[in-house]
């Protein structure tokens, strides 16, 4: 994904908005117009700022005509509105999105969670700023945890929904809730969800995609998340779940009938002949009266001599599967990188609203889903044929508007062929149907009625 700075963006900008909708989503997110600018307006002078290089004072004080009769103030006012629903927002646009990516996929579809710091380690009054565990660098930071639910097929990750976690315990926040807040907004509830655990907000999150029409088969995390409760409420849910397993001496697992830690589990388990990445496998239960059950595979880890357990609660695949399809959690740490590095998260604004933090995030990642759907559409690496097979095992999707050909060409064939429909009859009924399609699919349709 290389970021431009010339005039391409800003009509890959308009492209996207107008496929997609994003006015009506955002009418119906709550988001509308008081008085004063336009919110799609404003939006789009956000979304920009990455792109052009520039911050909001640079863009206000210079002579770009995106600039022009826009104050400092009325920015500051979209962002800070306590009223805005940005979660439904998002939800509304990645749903819409994978409604027509998921369709034309044949790979394995997952559902991503992990969080990442959301540093604002200069800062002193944010709202519900806190000091945030940073497990990378294993160290204590001012700011929040960024838990974020991603949908990916392994070729595209879409983000869907996140939560800014504070803590919930009162002393590591340094500042407080704005008490000045109305309660009945949706504002006010982000900010009660931001000091629960994240685990409770994690199946809240799974429970709203869901309710969205957001399937996957399976729901991937890593270690960090890896507890019994956890497993067995998202199993619950009706996912599957492949997830990195945490040496945890309190975890006992059922296996032959003896009650094992992993490192006891490892040493029980017969283990294959060979260098292959897969050392051992074995049926266990475990959790609240052994209740989750399923499949722990050990595997080789390649950057030290010490073994890693990857646990799968669909039992019909194998190994190597199963470490195919987790290897698609690898997308998430893309995704935040590419956020932190290019897309200005907790960079482009230093304001203190919880409110502003939440409206900024929703619209970088809404940055990152126009650059994924571009690379999707123009620069796909599966359109190199037989190059891609060597390096991929999985199976190439088509694009939209071959596929789309493909099946009215098969349509036409059919009525030709069974119903005998003389060719003109076909050809009106093929333009009628296309007609009657809605704009983004329309917009989709790469193709004349008279080749088809």
């Amino acid at each position: 994904m290389i970021i431009t700075q010339d005039q391409t963006i800003k009509n890959s900008t308009e492209r996207f908005c107008k496929e997609h909708q994003i006015g009506q989503i955002m009418k119906k997110a709550n988001i509308k117009k008081k008085s004063g600018t336009a919110p799609l307006f404003l939006f789009k002078y956000i979304f920009l700022l990455a792109f052009m290089g520039k911050n909001l004072y640079r863009l206000l004080q210079g002579n770009d005509n995106l600039g022009e009769g826009i104050e400092k103030d009325t920015v500051y006012r979209f962002l800070n509105s306590p009223g805005y629903n940005w979660r439904k927002f998002l939800l509304l646009l990645s749903s819409a999105i994978l409604d027509s990516v998921s369709l034309l996929t044949s790979r394995d579809k997952v559902l991503i969670f992990d969080d990442s710091l959301y540093s604002r380690n200069r800062s002193k009054s944010v709202e519900l700023l806190a000091r945030v565990y940073d497990h990378v660098e294993h160290k204590f930071y001012k700011g929040f945890r960024m838990l974020t639910l991603g949908w990916s097929d392994g070729a595209t990750f879409v983000p869907i929904s996140f939560s800014l976690l504070s803590s919930e315990k009162e002393k590591n926040r340094i500042c407080g809730l704005n008490k000045d807040i109305d309660k009945r907004t949706n504002g006010y509830k982000r900010r009660r969800e931001c000091i629960r655990k994240a685990t409770d907000v994690l199946f809240e999150l799974l429970q709203q995609a869901k309710s969205y029409g957001i399937t996957a088969q399976y729901v991937l995390f890593d270690s960090w998340f890896s507890f019994p409760v956890v497993i067995q409420r998202v199993l619950q849910s009706g996912f599957n779940v492949i997830c990195m397993l945490k040496k945890m001496p309190q975890v006992r697992y059922l296996y032959e009938g003896r009650y094992l830690n992993l490192e006891e589990l490892y040493k029980a388990a017969r283990k294959k002949s060979g260098r292959g990445k897969i050392l051992a496998s074995v049926f266990v239960s475990f959790g609240e009266r052994q209740q989750i059950k399923g499949k722990i595979f050990f595997v080789r880890d390649r950057n030290s001599r010490n073994w890693l357990a990857i646990f799968s609660s669909d039992v019909t695949i194998d190994g190597e599967e199963v470490i195919r399809i987790y290897g698609k959690r690898w997308d998430i740490e893309v995704f935040f990188k590419m956020c932190k590095s290019h897309l200005q998260l907790a960079k482009e604004f230093q304001g203190r609203s919880y409110d502003a933090m939440v409206a900024h995030t929703t619209i970088v990642f809404c940055r990152y889903i126009m650059l994924a759907m571009e690379k999707r559409n123009n620069e796909d690496d599966r359109t190199f044929g037989e190059l891609f097979y060597l390096c991929c095992d999985e199976i190439q999707d088509i694009k939209f508007s071959t596929a789309i050909q493909l099946l009215l060409e098969m349509l036409a064939e059919h009525l030709r062929k069974y119903m005998i429909v003389p060719d003109d009859d076909i050809h009106m009924f093929l333009s009628n149907f296309i007609s009657a399609l809605p704009p983004y699919y329309k917009g989709k349709l790469a193709f004349s009625m008279c080749e088809s």
